[in-house]
Protein backbone atom coordinates (compact mmCIF):
# COMPACT_ATOMS: atom_id res chain seq x y z
CA UNK A 1 0.00 0.00 0.00
CA UNK A 2 1.57 3.27 -1.11
CA UNK A 3 1.09 6.65 0.53
CA UNK A 4 -1.74 7.68 -1.82
CA UNK A 5 -3.72 4.51 -1.10
CA UNK A 6 -3.05 4.74 2.63
CA UNK A 7 -4.29 8.34 2.83
CA UNK A 8 -7.33 7.59 0.68
CA UNK A 9 -8.37 4.64 2.83
CA UNK A 10 -7.74 6.43 6.14
CA UNK A 11 -9.98 9.26 4.96
CA UNK A 12 -12.73 6.84 3.92
CA UNK A 13 -12.64 5.07 7.28
CA UNK A 14 -12.88 8.35 9.19
CA UNK A 15 -15.69 9.58 6.94
CA UNK A 16 -17.73 6.37 7.37
CA UNK A 17 -17.17 6.20 11.13
CA UNK A 18 -18.36 9.76 11.65
CA UNK A 19 -21.35 9.20 9.38
CA UNK A 20 -22.61 6.20 11.35
CA UNK A 21 -21.85 7.96 14.65
CA UNK A 22 -24.13 10.79 13.50
CA UNK A 23 -21.46 13.47 13.87
CA UNK A 24 -20.15 13.90 10.33
CA UNK A 25 -21.98 17.20 9.92
CA UNK A 26 -20.05 18.61 12.89
CA UNK A 27 -16.66 17.04 12.10
CA UNK A 28 -16.32 17.08 8.32
CA UNK A 29 -14.73 20.52 8.08
CA UNK A 30 -12.22 19.59 10.76
CA UNK A 31 -11.13 16.27 9.24
CA UNK A 32 -8.42 17.81 6.98
CA UNK A 33 -6.96 19.72 9.95
CA UNK A 34 -7.07 16.72 12.29
CA UNK A 35 -5.52 14.41 9.71
CA UNK A 36 -2.81 16.96 8.93
CA UNK A 37 -2.13 18.88 12.18
CA UNK A 38 0.35 21.76 12.27
CA UNK A 39 3.27 19.60 13.42
CA UNK A 40 2.73 16.98 10.68
CA UNK A 41 5.53 16.59 8.15
CA UNK A 42 3.93 17.69 4.91
CA UNK A 43 3.60 15.24 2.01
CA UNK A 44 3.43 18.04 -0.53
CA UNK A 45 4.98 21.50 -0.54
CA UNK A 46 3.25 22.52 2.69
CA UNK A 47 0.73 21.35 5.24
CA UNK A 48 -1.91 23.69 3.79
CA UNK A 49 -1.78 22.05 0.38
CA UNK A 50 -2.11 18.67 2.09
CA UNK A 51 -5.28 19.91 3.77
CA UNK A 52 -6.69 21.32 0.53
CA UNK A 53 -6.17 17.97 -1.17
CA UNK A 54 -7.99 16.23 1.68
CA UNK A 55 -10.82 18.72 1.29
CA UNK A 56 -11.23 17.91 -2.40
CA UNK A 57 -10.98 14.21 -1.69
CA UNK A 58 -13.85 14.57 0.80
CA UNK A 59 -15.83 16.39 -1.86
CA UNK A 60 -15.23 13.48 -4.26
CA UNK A 61 -16.40 11.03 -1.57
CA UNK A 62 -19.65 12.99 -1.52
CA UNK A 63 -19.93 12.92 -5.33
CA UNK A 64 -18.58 16.39 -6.12
CA UNK A 65 -15.66 17.44 -8.29
CA UNK A 66 -13.33 20.38 -7.84
CA UNK A 67 -14.70 21.89 -11.04
CA UNK A 68 -18.07 22.36 -9.30
CA UNK A 69 -16.55 24.56 -6.61
CA UNK A 70 -17.69 28.09 -7.36
CA UNK A 71 -17.12 29.50 -3.87
CA UNK A 72 -13.87 28.37 -2.21
CA UNK A 73 -15.16 29.47 1.18
CA UNK A 74 -18.11 27.09 1.02
CA UNK A 75 -17.98 24.64 3.92
CA UNK A 76 -17.80 20.90 3.40
CA UNK A 77 -20.84 20.68 5.66
CA UNK A 78 -22.84 22.43 2.95
CA UNK A 79 -21.72 19.90 0.35
CA UNK A 80 -22.69 17.11 2.75
CA UNK A 81 -26.18 18.57 3.15
CA UNK A 82 -26.59 18.60 -0.63
CA UNK A 83 -25.27 15.05 -0.95
CA UNK A 84 -27.71 13.75 1.68
CA UNK A 85 -30.56 15.46 -0.20
CA UNK A 86 -29.41 13.79 -3.41
CA UNK A 87 -28.22 17.03 -4.99
CA UNK A 88 -24.76 15.67 -5.73
CA UNK A 89 -23.74 14.86 -9.27
CA UNK A 90 -21.64 11.69 -9.58
CA UNK A 91 -21.22 12.15 -13.34
CA UNK A 92 -18.72 12.00 -14.87
CA UNK A 93 -17.24 9.25 -12.74
CA UNK A 94 -13.73 10.70 -12.63
CA UNK A 95 -12.61 14.18 -11.65
CA UNK A 96 -9.19 15.84 -11.72
CA UNK A 97 -8.08 17.92 -8.76
CA UNK A 98 -5.85 20.36 -10.63
CA UNK A 99 -4.55 21.88 -7.38
CA UNK A 100 -2.40 18.79 -6.87
CA UNK A 101 -1.49 18.31 -10.53
CA UNK A 102 1.77 20.20 -10.82
CA UNK A 103 4.61 17.74 -10.49
CA UNK A 104 4.60 16.01 -13.88
CA UNK A 105 6.18 17.19 -17.11
CA UNK A 106 4.92 16.27 -20.56
CA UNK A 107 5.89 12.81 -21.74
CA UNK A 108 8.95 13.11 -23.96
CA UNK A 109 12.22 11.51 -25.01
CA UNK A 110 15.35 13.03 -23.46
CA UNK A 111 19.07 12.43 -23.19
CA UNK A 112 20.33 11.43 -19.74
CA UNK A 113 23.73 12.24 -18.24
CA UNK A 114 25.08 8.80 -19.15
CA UNK A 115 25.54 9.89 -22.78
CA UNK A 116 29.26 9.75 -23.76
CA UNK A 117 28.97 11.25 -27.23
CA UNK A 118 30.13 8.07 -28.95
CA UNK A 119 31.73 8.14 -32.38
CA UNK A 120 29.03 5.95 -34.00
CA UNK A 121 26.22 8.36 -33.11
CA UNK A 122 23.38 6.04 -34.18
CA UNK A 123 20.83 8.35 -32.54
CA UNK A 124 21.74 11.09 -35.02
CA UNK A 125 21.53 8.91 -38.11
CA UNK A 126 18.26 7.16 -37.22
CA UNK A 127 16.19 10.25 -36.31
CA UNK A 128 13.60 10.80 -39.09
CA UNK A 129 13.25 14.50 -38.24
CA UNK A 130 16.95 15.34 -37.75
CA UNK A 131 16.12 16.41 -34.21
CA UNK A 132 19.26 14.88 -32.67
CA UNK A 133 22.63 16.60 -32.84
CA UNK A 134 25.84 16.30 -30.85
CA UNK A 135 26.96 19.39 -28.94
CA UNK A 136 30.07 19.32 -26.75
CA UNK A 137 30.32 15.53 -27.12
CA UNK A 138 26.77 14.93 -25.94
CA UNK A 139 23.62 14.18 -27.89
CA UNK A 140 21.00 16.91 -27.74
CA UNK A 141 17.36 16.66 -28.81
CA UNK A 142 15.58 19.64 -30.37
CA UNK A 143 12.10 19.44 -28.85
CA UNK A 144 10.64 21.59 -31.62
CA UNK A 145 11.52 18.88 -34.15
CA UNK A 146 11.20 15.72 -32.04
CA UNK A 147 8.09 13.59 -32.61
CA UNK A 148 8.81 11.25 -29.67
CA UNK A 149 9.03 8.20 -31.92
CA UNK A 150 11.65 6.66 -29.62
CA UNK A 151 13.91 5.33 -32.38
CA UNK A 152 16.94 7.00 -30.81
CA UNK A 153 16.19 5.14 -27.58
CA UNK A 154 16.27 1.77 -29.30
CA UNK A 155 19.68 2.24 -30.93
CA UNK A 156 21.63 3.94 -28.12
CA UNK A 157 24.28 1.40 -26.97
CA UNK A 158 24.51 3.04 -23.53
CA UNK A 159 20.73 3.29 -22.96
CA UNK A 160 21.41 6.95 -22.37
CA UNK A 161 18.25 8.16 -24.13
CA UNK A 162 15.14 7.63 -22.05
CA UNK A 163 11.47 8.51 -22.07
CA UNK A 164 10.32 10.86 -19.34
CA UNK A 165 6.74 9.70 -18.77
CA UNK A 166 3.50 11.45 -17.91
CA UNK A 167 2.16 8.50 -15.89
CA UNK A 168 -1.56 9.02 -16.42
CA UNK A 169 -1.14 9.69 -20.14
CA UNK A 170 1.13 6.69 -20.63
CA UNK A 171 -1.32 4.44 -18.76
CA UNK A 172 -4.34 5.44 -20.86
CA UNK A 173 -4.84 3.00 -23.75
CA UNK A 174 -7.08 5.33 -25.78
CA UNK A 175 -5.43 8.75 -25.52
CA UNK A 176 -8.17 10.24 -23.36
CA UNK A 177 -5.97 12.15 -20.93
CA UNK A 178 -3.17 14.69 -21.19
CA UNK A 179 -2.03 18.21 -20.34
CA UNK A 180 -4.12 21.21 -21.34
CA UNK A 181 -2.98 24.71 -22.24
CA UNK A 182 -2.67 25.53 -18.54
CA UNK A 183 -0.27 22.58 -18.07
CA UNK A 184 -2.80 20.67 -16.01
CA UNK A 185 -4.18 17.22 -16.69
CA UNK A 186 -7.58 17.06 -18.32
CA UNK A 187 -9.71 14.03 -19.20
CA UNK A 188 -11.51 13.95 -22.53
CA UNK A 189 -14.68 12.12 -21.56
CA UNK A 190 -15.69 11.69 -25.20
CA UNK A 191 -12.73 9.31 -25.47
CA UNK A 192 -12.57 7.97 -21.89
CA UNK A 193 -13.50 4.30 -21.40
CA UNK A 194 -13.41 4.54 -17.56
CA UNK A 195 -10.84 1.77 -17.27
CA UNK A 196 -9.32 3.59 -14.26
CA UNK A 197 -5.72 3.09 -15.39
CA UNK A 198 -5.03 6.82 -14.97
CA UNK A 199 -6.54 6.74 -11.47
CA UNK A 200 -4.15 3.99 -10.46
CA UNK A 201 -1.12 5.51 -12.23
CA UNK A 202 -1.32 9.09 -10.91
CA UNK A 203 1.56 9.53 -8.40
CA UNK A 204 0.05 12.72 -6.95
CA UNK A 205 -3.39 11.18 -6.32
CA UNK A 206 -5.07 14.01 -8.19
CA UNK A 207 -7.37 11.83 -10.30
CA UNK A 208 -10.33 11.03 -8.07
CA UNK A 209 -13.54 9.03 -8.20
CA UNK A 210 -16.88 10.76 -7.64
CA UNK A 211 -18.19 8.26 -5.14
CA UNK A 212 -21.75 7.03 -4.58
CA UNK A 213 -20.88 6.37 -0.95
CA UNK A 214 -23.41 8.74 0.62
CA UNK A 215 -26.38 6.99 -1.02
CA UNK A 216 -25.13 3.58 0.12
CA UNK A 217 -24.42 4.72 3.70
CA UNK A 218 -27.84 6.37 4.01
CA UNK A 219 -29.56 3.21 2.82
CA UNK A 220 -27.65 1.11 5.37
CA UNK A 221 -28.19 3.53 8.24
CA UNK A 222 -31.89 3.99 7.51
CA UNK A 223 -32.49 0.24 7.74
CA UNK A 224 -33.46 -0.29 4.12
CA UNK A 225 -33.15 -3.70 2.55
CA UNK A 226 -29.74 -3.39 0.91
CA UNK A 227 -28.54 -6.33 -1.17
CA UNK A 228 -24.84 -6.67 -1.94
CA UNK A 229 -23.98 -8.18 -5.29
CA UNK A 230 -20.33 -9.18 -4.98
CA UNK A 231 -18.09 -9.58 -8.03
CA UNK A 232 -16.29 -12.92 -8.55
CA UNK A 233 -12.89 -11.30 -7.94
CA UNK A 234 -13.72 -10.58 -4.30
CA UNK A 235 -12.31 -13.87 -3.03
CA UNK A 236 -8.77 -12.67 -3.75
CA UNK A 237 -9.23 -9.30 -2.08
CA UNK A 238 -9.96 -9.98 1.57
CA UNK A 239 -8.63 -12.34 4.24
CA UNK A 240 -10.64 -15.36 5.31
CA UNK A 241 -12.94 -17.35 3.06
CA UNK A 242 -16.05 -16.36 1.14
CA UNK A 243 -18.38 -17.80 3.80
CA UNK A 244 -16.80 -15.52 6.43
CA UNK A 245 -17.03 -12.59 4.03
CA UNK A 246 -20.77 -13.11 3.58
CA UNK A 247 -21.29 -13.02 7.35
CA UNK A 248 -19.09 -9.90 7.62
CA UNK A 249 -21.20 -8.10 5.02
CA UNK A 250 -24.33 -8.88 7.01
CA UNK A 251 -22.65 -7.51 10.14
CA UNK A 252 -21.90 -4.36 8.14
CA UNK A 253 -25.62 -3.89 7.51
CA UNK A 254 -26.38 -5.63 4.21
CA UNK A 255 -29.66 -7.54 4.27
CA UNK A 256 -28.57 -10.18 1.83
CA UNK A 257 -25.55 -11.04 -0.30
CA UNK A 258 -25.50 -12.72 -3.68
CA UNK A 259 -22.56 -13.77 -5.78
CA UNK A 260 -22.40 -12.14 -9.21
CA UNK A 261 -20.81 -15.44 -10.24
CA UNK A 262 -24.38 -16.80 -10.24
CA UNK A 263 -25.10 -14.29 -12.99
CA UNK A 264 -21.88 -15.44 -14.67
CA UNK A 265 -23.36 -18.93 -14.91
CA UNK A 266 -26.23 -17.48 -16.92
CA UNK A 267 -23.88 -15.36 -19.03
CA UNK A 268 -21.83 -18.45 -19.82
CA UNK A 269 -24.85 -20.42 -20.98
CA UNK A 270 -26.25 -17.61 -23.13
CA UNK A 271 -22.88 -16.64 -24.61
CA UNK A 272 -22.17 -20.26 -25.58
CA UNK A 273 -25.56 -20.50 -27.31
CA UNK A 274 -25.01 -17.17 -29.04
CA UNK A 275 -21.57 -18.23 -30.25
CA UNK A 276 -22.94 -21.36 -31.91
CA UNK A 277 -25.81 -19.42 -33.50
CA UNK A 278 -23.40 -16.85 -34.92
CA UNK A 279 -21.03 -19.47 -36.31
CA UNK A 280 -23.92 -21.41 -37.89
CA UNK A 281 -25.12 -18.29 -39.71
CA UNK A 282 -21.64 -17.69 -41.10
CA UNK A 283 -20.10 -15.14 -38.72
CA UNK A 284 -16.32 -15.27 -38.52
CA UNK A 285 -15.84 -13.81 -35.04
CA UNK A 286 -17.59 -13.08 -31.76
CA UNK A 287 -16.04 -11.14 -28.87
CA UNK A 288 -16.94 -11.32 -25.19
CA UNK A 289 -19.22 -8.68 -23.67
CA UNK A 290 -18.80 -8.84 -19.88
CA UNK A 291 -16.10 -6.13 -19.51
CA UNK A 292 -17.81 -2.70 -19.49
CA UNK A 293 -14.58 -0.85 -20.29
CA UNK A 294 -14.32 -3.00 -23.42
CA UNK A 295 -17.89 -2.08 -24.36
CA UNK A 296 -17.02 1.61 -23.91
CA UNK A 297 -13.94 1.07 -26.10
CA UNK A 298 -16.09 -0.37 -28.87
CA UNK A 299 -18.60 2.49 -28.66
CA UNK A 300 -16.00 5.25 -28.75
CA UNK A 301 -13.02 3.82 -30.62
CA UNK A 302 -13.85 0.60 -32.49
CA UNK A 303 -17.33 0.93 -34.00
CA UNK A 304 -16.26 -1.37 -36.83
CA UNK A 305 -16.11 -4.34 -34.46
CA UNK A 306 -19.47 -3.60 -32.76
CA UNK A 307 -21.43 -6.16 -34.86
CA UNK A 308 -19.05 -8.86 -33.61
CA UNK A 309 -19.53 -8.14 -29.91
CA UNK A 310 -21.72 -10.60 -28.01
CA UNK A 311 -25.18 -9.32 -27.15
CA UNK A 312 -25.33 -11.47 -24.01
CA UNK A 313 -25.84 -9.39 -20.82
CA UNK A 314 -23.02 -9.24 -18.29
CA UNK A 315 -22.99 -11.23 -15.04
CA UNK A 316 -23.89 -8.04 -13.16
CA UNK A 317 -26.93 -7.49 -15.38
CA UNK A 318 -28.20 -11.04 -14.87
CA UNK A 319 -27.57 -10.84 -11.11
CA UNK A 320 -29.34 -7.50 -10.80
CA UNK A 321 -32.36 -8.95 -12.55
CA UNK A 322 -32.38 -11.93 -10.16
CA UNK A 323 -32.26 -9.63 -7.13
CA UNK A 324 -34.98 -7.35 -8.54
CA UNK A 325 -37.28 -10.34 -9.05
CA UNK A 326 -36.66 -11.61 -5.52
CA UNK A 327 -36.66 -8.27 -3.66
CA UNK A 328 -38.78 -5.63 -5.35
CA UNK A 329 -38.03 -2.97 -2.74
CA UNK A 330 -34.31 -3.66 -2.34
CA UNK A 331 -31.45 -1.22 -2.80
CA UNK A 332 -29.08 -3.12 -5.07
CA UNK A 333 -25.35 -2.47 -4.67
CA UNK A 334 -22.74 -3.99 -6.96
CA UNK A 335 -19.36 -4.41 -5.23
CA UNK A 336 -16.27 -4.87 -7.36
CA UNK A 337 -12.87 -3.53 -8.43
CA UNK A 338 -14.12 -1.78 -11.56
CA UNK A 339 -14.86 1.87 -12.40
CA UNK A 340 -16.48 1.12 -15.74
CA UNK A 341 -19.24 -0.83 -13.96
CA UNK A 342 -20.57 2.60 -12.99
CA UNK A 343 -21.19 3.29 -16.70
CA UNK A 344 -23.00 -0.01 -17.09
CA UNK A 345 -25.01 0.56 -13.91
CA UNK A 346 -26.19 3.98 -15.10
CA UNK A 347 -28.19 2.29 -17.85
CA UNK A 348 -29.25 -0.74 -15.78
CA UNK A 349 -32.46 -0.23 -13.77
CA UNK A 350 -31.57 -3.23 -11.60
CA UNK A 351 -28.42 -1.70 -10.11
CA UNK A 352 -28.76 1.29 -7.80
CA UNK A 353 -25.18 1.88 -6.65
CA UNK A 354 -21.67 0.66 -7.33
CA UNK A 355 -19.17 0.27 -4.47
CA UNK A 356 -15.49 -0.48 -4.98
CA UNK A 357 -13.50 -3.05 -3.01
CA UNK A 358 -11.55 -0.16 -1.54
CA UNK A 359 -14.71 1.42 -0.14
CA UNK A 360 -15.95 -1.94 1.15
CA UNK A 361 -12.63 -2.43 2.93
CA UNK A 362 -13.03 0.99 4.54
CA UNK A 363 -16.61 0.15 5.58
CA UNK A 364 -15.52 -3.09 7.27
CA UNK A 365 -12.62 -1.30 8.98
CA UNK A 366 -14.89 1.52 10.15
CA UNK A 367 -17.28 -1.05 11.63
CA UNK A 368 -14.30 -2.87 13.17
CA UNK A 369 -15.24 -6.15 11.50
CA UNK A 370 -12.40 -8.67 11.32
CA UNK A 371 -13.33 -11.16 8.60
CA UNK A 372 -10.98 -13.88 9.81
CA UNK A 373 -12.50 -13.88 13.31
CA UNK A 374 -16.10 -14.22 12.05
CA UNK A 375 -17.82 -17.60 12.32
CA UNK A 376 -18.52 -18.84 8.82
CA UNK A 377 -21.95 -20.02 7.69
CA UNK A 378 -22.70 -22.23 4.66
CA UNK A 379 -23.76 -20.33 1.55
CA UNK A 380 -27.38 -20.80 0.51
CA UNK A 381 -26.57 -20.65 -3.21
CA UNK A 382 -22.85 -21.09 -3.89
CA UNK A 383 -21.74 -20.36 -7.44
CA UNK A 384 -19.91 -22.82 -9.64
CA UNK A 385 -16.12 -22.62 -9.59
CA UNK A 386 -15.93 -21.94 -13.35
CA UNK A 387 -18.23 -18.92 -12.89
CA UNK A 388 -16.10 -17.53 -10.06
CA UNK A 389 -13.17 -17.82 -12.46
CA UNK A 390 -14.74 -15.12 -14.65
CA UNK A 391 -12.63 -12.61 -12.74
CA UNK A 392 -9.40 -13.84 -14.33
CA UNK A 393 -8.16 -13.38 -17.86
CA UNK A 394 -9.19 -16.41 -19.97
CA UNK A 395 -11.91 -17.16 -17.39
CA UNK A 396 -14.79 -16.37 -19.77
CA UNK A 397 -13.41 -18.65 -22.45
CA UNK A 398 -12.73 -21.45 -19.97
CA UNK A 399 -16.30 -21.13 -18.67
CA UNK A 400 -17.70 -21.43 -22.21
CA UNK A 401 -15.50 -24.45 -22.89
CA UNK A 402 -16.83 -25.98 -19.66
CA UNK A 403 -20.38 -25.22 -20.77
CA UNK A 404 -20.10 -26.92 -24.17
CA UNK A 405 -18.89 -30.08 -22.46
CA UNK A 406 -22.03 -30.07 -20.31
CA UNK A 407 -25.09 -32.24 -21.01
CA UNK A 408 -26.79 -29.38 -22.88
CA UNK A 409 -24.21 -29.19 -25.64
CA UNK A 410 -22.03 -32.28 -25.63
CA UNK A 411 -24.35 -34.29 -27.90
CA UNK A 412 -24.76 -31.42 -30.35
CA UNK A 413 -22.52 -30.73 -33.30
CA UNK A 414 -20.90 -27.36 -33.02
CA UNK A 415 -17.91 -25.53 -34.44
CA UNK A 416 -14.63 -25.65 -32.58
CA UNK A 417 -13.77 -22.59 -30.54
CA UNK A 418 -10.54 -21.00 -31.74
CA UNK A 419 -9.92 -18.55 -28.93
CA UNK A 420 -7.67 -15.55 -28.43
CA UNK A 421 -7.22 -13.53 -25.21
CA UNK A 422 -6.59 -9.82 -24.85
CA UNK A 423 -5.10 -9.67 -21.37
CA UNK A 424 -5.06 -5.94 -20.67
CA UNK A 425 -5.89 -3.27 -23.23
CA UNK A 426 -3.11 -1.02 -24.53
CA UNK A 427 -2.34 0.72 -27.81
CA UNK A 428 -0.66 -2.36 -29.24
CA UNK A 429 -3.60 -4.65 -28.47
CA UNK A 430 -6.00 -2.03 -29.89
CA UNK A 431 -4.21 -2.30 -33.23
CA UNK A 432 -4.47 -6.10 -33.02
CA UNK A 433 -8.23 -5.87 -32.42
CA UNK A 434 -8.56 -3.66 -35.50
CA UNK A 435 -7.04 -6.50 -37.51
CA UNK A 436 -9.72 -8.82 -36.13
CA UNK A 437 -12.38 -6.34 -37.22
CA UNK A 438 -11.01 -6.54 -40.77
CA UNK A 439 -11.10 -10.33 -40.68
CA UNK A 440 -7.32 -10.65 -40.82
CA UNK A 441 -7.01 -13.11 -37.91
CA UNK A 442 -7.96 -16.81 -37.84
CA UNK A 443 -9.59 -17.00 -34.39
CA UNK A 444 -13.38 -17.04 -34.00
CA UNK A 445 -13.74 -16.09 -30.31
CA UNK A 446 -11.99 -13.09 -28.80
CA UNK A 447 -12.06 -12.53 -25.04
CA UNK A 448 -11.18 -8.95 -24.10
CA UNK A 449 -10.25 -7.88 -20.59
CA UNK A 450 -9.18 -4.25 -20.35
CA UNK A 451 -7.40 -4.75 -17.01
CA UNK A 452 -4.23 -6.82 -16.87
CA UNK A 453 -5.03 -10.23 -15.41
CA UNK A 454 -8.75 -9.60 -15.78
CA UNK A 455 -11.06 -8.11 -13.14
CA UNK A 456 -8.66 -9.12 -10.39
CA UNK A 457 -6.38 -6.40 -11.76
CA UNK A 458 -9.10 -3.72 -11.60
CA UNK A 459 -8.14 -0.16 -10.59
CA UNK A 460 -9.90 -0.40 -7.22
CA UNK A 461 -8.54 -3.78 -6.20
CA UNK A 462 -7.02 -4.20 -2.76
CA UNK A 463 -4.74 -7.14 -3.61
CA UNK A 464 -2.60 -6.99 -6.75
Amino acid sequence: MNNSERTRRQLMIRFIQDFFDGRLTETIDRIPIEMRPRNYQADRCCIYKDRVMLRYRLMALMGFGMEEEIDESRLLKSYLDDAIKGNNNTKPILTVCTVGCAGCVDSHVQVSNTCVGCFARPCVSICPKKAVTVINQRSTIDRTKCIDCGRCMTVCPYKAIIRNPLPCEDACPVGAIGKNEEDRVRINFERCIYCGKCFRACPFSTIMIRSELIGILQSLKNGKRVVAMIAPSITEQFPGNIEQLFVSLKLAGFSDIIEVALGAERTTQCEAEEFFERMERGDKLMTSSCCPAWIETVKKHLPEIAPMVSETPSPMAFTGKMVAEQYQDAVKVFIGPCLAKRCEAQSDPNVDFVMTFEVLGALLAAKQIDIKSVTAEPLKHPAASYARNFAKSCGVTEAILHEINDETFKNKQHPKIEEKFINGLDRKSLNLIKMYAKGNQPDNFLEVMVCNGGCIGGPCSLAR
